[in-house]
């Protein structure tokens, strides 16, 4: 029987301060990858591409197959060219975060004074009255292209001009209404449908759209359904429905604020978003 003195101490004796915080960094690397990958279909195809391999490889290795062995080999260099265009958009996000000035994100930048209850306010006589809307509130992630699609509005947010922009007599009416820096930016916006929402799940274009935006951004997103008049917030590609006004105000200030949030929970509301 081996000695495992022996064994381990040549890789023991190299073993130092710099080794450690390399080993470490690689870990923190992972750790936020698999922040980035949790809950989204991308961590589905990861779990599947994972299961694939390992099984072809512990079937190469047990029955001798030397053409599949050397298939496996020869495939690893296409599926590291594979694994970026596999998981773009979430690649993407990540460099977005990566590439913003600072962290105002992770260490909670809070909306204008009143602008949550002026919203939630919104929503609820929007609701009363049947009246359809979509509401975008831009983060760090930039909206430009969207705001691009629809008619300059730059007016201060007020529940009296989101009830005439979404009037359904009103020109504006269809499309998204997109909030920067707490004023009405921009009225009938074009948004990107729902990738992971299918056309018969019951719902219609305008959640799809409140969905799509937040799988492509940071942005945060109110609906009020035109035929039921219920009330729905979408952030990070997930849509929680049926909200009532006051809980509309504690999901948006959840959100937003992080006081009183452990390091380890604003780690991930940078990664996730």
């Amino acid at each position: 029987m081996p000695d495992l003195g022996q064994t381990f101490l040549p890789i023991l004796s190299r073993f130092d301060l710099r080794s450690l915080v390399d080993i470490l960094l690689v870990a923190f690397i992972f750790y936020l990858l698999f922040l980035l990958l949790k809950d989204t279909v991308a961590m589905t195809l990861l779990r599947g591409i994972a299961i694939l391999v390992a099984f072809t490889v512990i079937l190469g290795n047990v029955l001798q197959l030397t053409v599949l062995n050397w298939l496996v080999r020869a495939s690893f260099t296409a599926l590291l060219v594979a694994i970026p265009i596999i998981f773009q958009p979430e690649l993407r996000r990540a460099l977005e975060r990566v590439g913003r000035t600072g962290l105002r994100e992770a260490m909670g930048v809070a909306p204008a004074e009143g602008l949550l209850e002026v919203l939630a306010r919104s929503c609820r006589r929007l609701a009363d009255r049947r009246y359809g809307a979509l509401i975008v509130l831009e983060r760090e992630t930039g909206l430009q292209e969207y705001i691009d699609t629809g008619i300059r509005v730059d007016g201060a947010t007020s529940a009296e001009l989101l009830m005439t922009i979404f009037f359904p007599n009103s020109p504006l009416h269809d499309g998204a209404a997109i909030l920067r820096n707490g004023r009405i930016e921009a009225a009938s916006c074009v948004l990107p449908l729902s990738e992971e929402i299918p056309r018969h799940a019951g719902v219609g274009t305008r959640h799809r759209a409140a969905v799509g935006v937040t799988e492509k951004s940071d942005a945060i997103t109110l609906v009020v359904s035109e035929e039921s008049g219920g009330i729905s917030l979408a952030y990070n590609g997930r849509i929680i429905r049926n909200l009532d006004e006051s809980r509309l105000i504690r999901l948006l200030a959840r959100l937003y604020g992080t006081k009183g949030r452990r390091p380890l929970g604003v780690l991930r509301s940078f990664v996730k978003g």
